[in-house]
């Protein structure tokens, strides 16, 4: 029986677990919404939203960052976590993430979800701008033919060379 038993195994022995929560947490504070499955997608949230809790803390503001670093690796997001999501989610009393389902992986079904943090907007990657008027380099580019392929067997070097 699992009677108060608090988080999900996730089929991993507990050193694994704990990487990976770290790693996924570390990607969410990079990038501020990473694609996941469900079950991961939960237990990163509680986490998370523990790191940024402590990220928030005014008094105290060094051994909350040493705490935060025993599980992020990366400076740089914990600076990004101290200053800039800190300072988001300052007067917010919790629920910093947001877990949008996906439905399921195409290969084995298994239930995907964004894992976002909350105030995220969605940026699309943006397209390609039309060549330059004055660019002679991609217009010379554009204009080069392209090879074409030949249809059937191809010839063998000494046919080529009797051929010439």
């Amino acid at each position: 029986m699992r009677h108060r038993v608090a988080h999900r195994k996730l089929g991993r022995i507990t050193p694994h677990r704990i990487a990976l929560l770290r790693n996924l947490t570390t990607a969410l504070f990079d990038k501020e919404r990473i694609r996941t499955t469900l079950p991961k997608a939960k237990e990163v949230r509680s986490f998370a939203e523990k790191l940024i809790t402590l990220a928030r803390r005014e008094e105290d503001r060094l051994h909350a960052r040493r705490l935060v670093a025993r599980d992020i690796q990366n400076p740089v997001v914990v600076k990004k976590l101290f200053d800039t999501l800190g300072a988001r989610f300052a007067t917010r009393p919790g629920g910093y993430t947001r877990i949008l389902r996906l439905g399921p992986r195409h290969g084995d079904g298994a239930e995907m979800a964004y894992l976002e943090l909350v105030g995220y907007e969605y940026k699309p990657p943006k397209e390609k701008s039309p060549a330059k008027a004055g660019d002679s380099r991609k217009e010379a580019k554009a204009e080069e033919p392209k090879p074409v392929a030949r249809k059937g067997k191809s010839k063998g070097k000494d046919e080529e060379a009797a051929a010439e």
